[in-house]
């Protein structure tokens, strides 16, 4: 079906909705990044500098083994390495090892356990247990936030690690479709934003002020952030998922009105005669990047915005429906359910 639930007519909406609620999204041009990134409560959660000497290795378990230490219950945990010296290999289960270099920043956005290694087959320095225990500690503040690794020799690596948290459920589109592993490589930009926020980190790591930690963890988040708006800059046009998505005319046009006003009265004609093009090329255009057609993006984004005034707010169910485009409490409870396994209560209570 093309046509979703539409928004009621003042009349039709719940006393106090029609007093003061305002449909998600309106207001200001919409970033639909900036959207993404508030909606899916994005936590800096552990931010440390890594000196390694040759050889060394270090093999990082799924976030399963660690993920309650850095996040609350229900949360996804993402990790970033920045290169600032040296070189080396990344591997994830299943795919070829690529080399990063000086400069390079690695990503691991869907949770894999992975591997960061001076030369192949080089043993790595801790178990997975070890490891655990490093992050638990280090989280605890019972260790330095520059940690040293390896056998002592040259040549030697310097990392900046970062580790998030965010909301994966009910809907992420940041993470739909995204690789398991990014390489994200430096700008010739000479106003790098990214760089600088990078050299304050690690004078902040090394200088170790009053308040640092807490400093680290937010530039732990702007750094992340400034990533991916790299990485969605240089993206290829045949690039999938939805950071591919946001640079393509017409996904990207598409997914900009819907966010701009997601409790709109959207069908797929609507929506293609918005953004100038014809129902089937943004129909094709959409589900080749994102994997799924415009309309099912509506109905996930709209659920997405109601799960966090479900938890952030006391409005009622039925003023949150209508603030999504629901014309029922009834039909949005059963689309709520169908997409998080629970009703919009159960969800709310869990909180």
């Amino acid at each position: 079906m093309s046509r979703l639930h539409a928004p009621p007519s003042a009349s039709s909406a719940p006393a106090s909705a029609r007093e003061t609620a305002t449909p998600a999204g309106s207001g200001p041009a919409q970033d639909p990044l900036a959207d993404v990134l508030n909606l899916v409560r994005l936590t800096g959660a552990l931010m440390f500098l890594v000196d390694a000497s040759d050889p060394w290795c270090v093999d990082i378990p799924h976030t399963n083994a660690y993920r309650a230490i850095l996040a609350d219950p229900g949360q996804h945990v993402l990790s970033y390495h920045v290169v600032l010296e040296g070189s080396g290999l990344a591997s994830i289960p299943g795919e070829a090892p690529i080399r990063f270099n000086r400069g390079d920043v690695l990503v691991f956005p869907q949770g894999d356990g992975y591997r960061m290694e001076s030369a192949a087959g080089t043993p790595p320095e801790f178990s997975a247990e070890e490891v655990v225990d490093f992050f638990e500690n280090l989280t605890a503040g019972r260790l330095p936030s520059i940690v040293p690794e390896g056998g002592g020799g040259d040549p030697r690596a310097l990392f900046l690690c970062g580790f998030l948290s965010c909301d994966a459920r009910p809907f992420n589109p940041l993470l739909a479709r995204l690789e398991r592993r990014l390489l994200v490589s430096p700008s010739e930009r000479t106003d790098d934003s990214l760089q600088r926020l990078i050299d304050i980190t690690r004078t902040e790591i090394q200088s170790d002020q009053p308040g640092s930690r807490s400093v680290r963890l937010h530039l732990c988040e702007l750094i992340f952030i400034e990533t991916l708006r790299r990485h969605v800059l240089s993206q290829a046009p045949a690039s999938e998922g939805w950071l591919g998505a946001l640079t393509d005319p017409v996904a990207g046009a598409a997914i900009t009105a819907i966010h701009a006003d997601p409790a709109s009265d959207w069908t797929l004609e609507r929506l293609a005669r918005q953004i100038n093009t014809s129902r089937t090329v943004l129909t094709e255009r959409f589900a080749g990047k994102m994997g799924q057609g415009p309309m099912q993006y509506v109905t996930s984004w709209r659920l997405q915005l109601a799960a966090r005034q479900l938890r952030d707010s006391r409005s009622s169910i039925a003023e949150i429906a209508w603030s999504v485009g629901y014309r029922s409490e009834a039909a949005f409870s059963r689309a709520f359910k169908k997409m998080a396994g629970m009703s919009p209560g159960a969800w709310r209570r869990i909180g």
